[in-house]
């Protein structure tokens, strides 16, 4: 597949030529369940002129269906652009295709879709990752030139991870939420999925900037990234050895390897430990449930989307919430709303963003001796379906990437190796605040590494 650098320079008749073989590909790898489309046998959209870019079903695109991959949104068309959407569209690129996705973006493997799982283009009996993942699974099935997906606690990278693919998440407030179907209002963050990282640079420089309608949106100058690539740029980079030594041995190795590469080509290289995961994982599941339930509760069968059949007001509240969310959703609502209830606020939500102080005075202190953080994305390859059926086996499949999300980092994904059953296995860098052209030179220089440049 062409690269969206290459794709931009590509004539008006190109660029026709290109999004009709992205459509007979699309058709022709319909048992990937990467795109929406895919699943409901409607036509991909081709309302807009440009190079196409697949978009996750929680971004608005005037005119075009929005679901959330849930139930209780079928039916509902978007009244207006998402600002990333606009952006896109600005720069001579349009969205093309809605992507699979966890409903509400609530899961790591993109079976909890109301419209069926999506396969991992590596491997078909595994999961692509989530909640990203029909975003990711189509980049690297070669059937879209780059996506946009949104990371909450790791929903960009953990997929970008699994698929084989370089997955970019912005500091939060770098790239307006405006028009973004919202999970965790403080964690939430739209990001590019590419083929490298040179195309996640362009990408991020398009979508990132101020936006008056977003509240969250930092009032910073946007300052571009892709031009100002450097991968000679040496960096002091801090190894996260308890995250290394915890995940799986081929893992371990991977990364073991990749930093030997970086040491060999003049970075400086410090070992630092993280305290104990457990409080990350807490934290970021209280505050998230607890967001989610607020947000979620204008679904309630009034304003938006399907509505249930009734008697009365309250069994339609409970018809259309019972029938139209699913089992994940209502149980991360249900834990939300629990947190939140009175006698509880205090014991849990208080204390979960006290935690989430000290997670990122965490990162802050070791950022203030380092340039970049690596550690894994990870625990281990892609899983197989159902082996994540438990709930709690699959929350704690987040350990590495919900830390980023609670101190509100950016950080990026990049393939470094494959296991002997050609799984990829990628290292997840991350930097400080606002810093995304660290993070982005030094994930040049990983990659350059790696492919042998």
């Amino acid at each position: 597949m062409i690269s969206l650098k290459e794709a931009m320079k590509l004539s008006e008749s190109e660029l026709v030529a290109l999004r009709k073989d992205l459509k007979d590909k699309i058709k022709q790898t319909k048992e990937l369940g990467a795109y929406i489309e895919q699943l409901t046998n409607s036509e991909i959209c081709d309302e807009f002129a440009g190079v196409p870019i697949a978009i996750k079903d929680n971004i608005q695109v005037k005119n075009q269906s929005v679901t959330s991959c849930s139930k209780i949104l079928q039916g509902y068309i978007a009244p207006y652009n998402a600002t990333v959407i606009n952006k896109l569209l600005s720069a001579g690129l349009a969205p093309f295709g809605r992507t699979n996705m966890d409903e509400f973006a609530m899961g790591s493997t993109t079976e909890s879709s109301y419209y069926g799982k999506t396969l991992n283009p590596l491997d078909h009996s595994r999961v692509p990752g989530g909640s990203s993942g029909g975003s990711a699974a189509a980049v690297a099935a070669g059937i879209a030139v780059a996506a946009l997906g949104s990371d909450t606690g790791g929903s960009i990278r953990q997929p970008a991870a699994f698929c084989g693919c370089v997955g970019f998440k912005p500091t939060y407030g770098r790239v307006s939420r405006f028009g973004l179907g919202a999970y965790s209002s403080s964690l939430d963050q739209i990001g590019p999925i590419t083929r490298s990282v040179e195309d996640a640079a362009i990408l991020y420089d398009i979508i990132a900037g101020h936006d008056s309608k977003d509240s969250t949106s930092a009032n910073l100058e946007a300052i571009s990234t892709s031009d100002k690539l450097n991968s000679d740029k040496k960096m002091t980079i801090a190894v996260i050895k308890n995250y290394v030594d915890g995940a799986s041995e081929d893992v371990k190795k991977s990364l073991n390897m990749a930093i030997d590469k970086l040491k060999s080509a003049g970075h400086n290289i410090i070992y630092k430990d993280f305290s104990n995961s457990k409080y990350a994982i807490a934290a970021y599941y209280i505050i998230a449930t607890a967001e989610a339930s607020t947000n979620l509760s204008r679904y309630d069968g009034v304003r938006y989307g399907r509505r249930a059949a009734c008697t009365n007001l309250g069994s339609m509240y409970a018809n259309t919430r019972g029938e139209g969310f699913g089992a994940e959703v209502q149980r991360r609502m249900l834990l939300g709303t629990f947190v939140l209830s009175s006698g509880y606020y205090d014991a849990y939500y208080i204390k979960a963003q006290k935690a989430r102080a000290f997670i990122k005075k965490e990162y802050e202190e070791i950022l203030s001796e380092a340039d970049i953080i690596l550690m894994p994305v990870a625990p281990s390859v892609a899983y197989k379906f159902g082996e994540l059926s438990n709930p709690l086996d699959a929350y704690l499949s987040d350990i590495y990437t919900i830390g980023v999300n609670l101190a509100g980092l950016p950080a990026i994904t990049v393939p470094v190796a494959k296991d002997a059953n050609g799984l990829n296995i990628s290292a997840q860098l991350i930097g400080g605040a606002y810093k995304e052209q660290n993070v982005l030179d030094a994930a040049y220089s990983l990659e350059k590494l790696i492919k042998g440049n």
